[in-house]
């Protein structure tokens, strides 16, 4: 596992040093859009809706939409005024009965490993929220935005996990629910029902039945040959990987362009780069002897013929 941040745990004038690690990954199934032809992968390009032309991620904005349907378009430098924490503390504000807490609220979890001078501390803290059960109610800066999150213990571990706003969550507005006491008689049975189906929770007794079905028919296919080899795309994605070959392709088109032969560019730029790297030969003092002979052969007179 990686650490993905580096902090603090603070409560009253105790400071433990800890590295954060997401605790939870996902493993749904993902697909591709494709080509049904050929396998291709769909692409989308970056349209504005008004002129239809491709924008360039350098000219892409933040914009808010009001309830009216109006855009107000937010630059960086407006961002740049917004609040922002860049904290590297976990701050407990207070110890709070674990049952107060809705688990709705809950968002992401993470493992909190102490550091080794924080070792004392985080045993500190791990065994004074056993033996109160309670959650600490903390705040915490990720990702320059504050956070409302809780700290518990799971397996001797202190585990944070993120909380939504309270105003985030919404209420069941929808008037479809019976609220008419049922007949004893059939709360009876409902609590009959409710014995017969009771347990333990065991973890290992449930898997995604839908995965395992997709990896097994993914792996037949395979076997039975049927697996599209779609070449690469001829379009450039924008990074340039190799530039003597991006040079090449440029020399290539415009000597094409011209009506040029440029296949032949490639071989020229090594072969100066290999000369380039040879010592100079000495011409210079034969081009000097050449001059003065052909000066010296002008000085004489012509022969007369006999």
């Amino acid at each position: 596992m990686r650490a993905i941040w580096k902090g603090a745990v603070s409560f009253g004038l105790v400071s433990v040093p800890v590295k954060l690690y997401s605790a939870t990954e996902s493993k749904d199934i993902s697909f591709r859009q494709v080509h049904a032809k050929d396998g291709g992968r769909i692409k989308y390009q970056r349209t504005c809706s008004i002129d239809g032309e491709e924008v360039e991620y350098a000219d892409i904005a933040k914009g808010y939409e009001t309830e009216d349907g109006e855009m107000v378009i937010l630059s960086d430098e407006d961002m740049a005024q917004l609040p922002a924490n860049s904290s590297r503390e976990i701050s407990v504000e207070k110890f709070v009965p674990s049952d107060q807490i809705d688990p709705m609220l809950f968002e992401k979890s993470y493992y909190l490993e102490p550091e080794k001078s924080g070792a004392k501390p985080y045993a500190l803290l791990r065994e004074a929220l056993e033996a109160a059960d309670r959650m600490a109610l903390v705040t915490v800066s990720l990702r320059n935005r504050v956070s409302l999150a809780v700290l518990r213990v799971r397996d001797d571990v202190i585990v944070m996990q993120t909380m939504m706003w309270p105003d985030e969550i919404r209420a069941a507005d929808f008037g479809s629910v019976d609220t008419s006491e049922a007949k004893p008689a059939e709360v009876k049975m409902a609590k009959m029902l409710v014995e017969t189906l009771a347990g333990d929770f065991d973890p290992s007794e449930f898997e995604d039945d839908y995965r395992g079905a997709v990896e097994a028919l993914v792996r037949a296919k395979i076997e039975g040959g049927e697996v599209k080899r779609t070449p690469e795309s001829k379009k450039s994605s924008g990074e340039v990987v190799d530039l003597l070959a991006a040079l090449q392709r440029s020399v290539d088109a415009a000597k094409s362009a011209r009506g040029e032969n440029g296949s032949d560019a490639k071989a020229a730029a090594d072969d100066d780069e290999g000369e380039s790297s040879k010592p100079a030969k000495k011409t210079t003092a034969k081009k000097t002897a050449a001059k003065k002979t052909a000066k010296k052969t002008a000085k004489k007179p012509a022969k007369k013929a006999s």
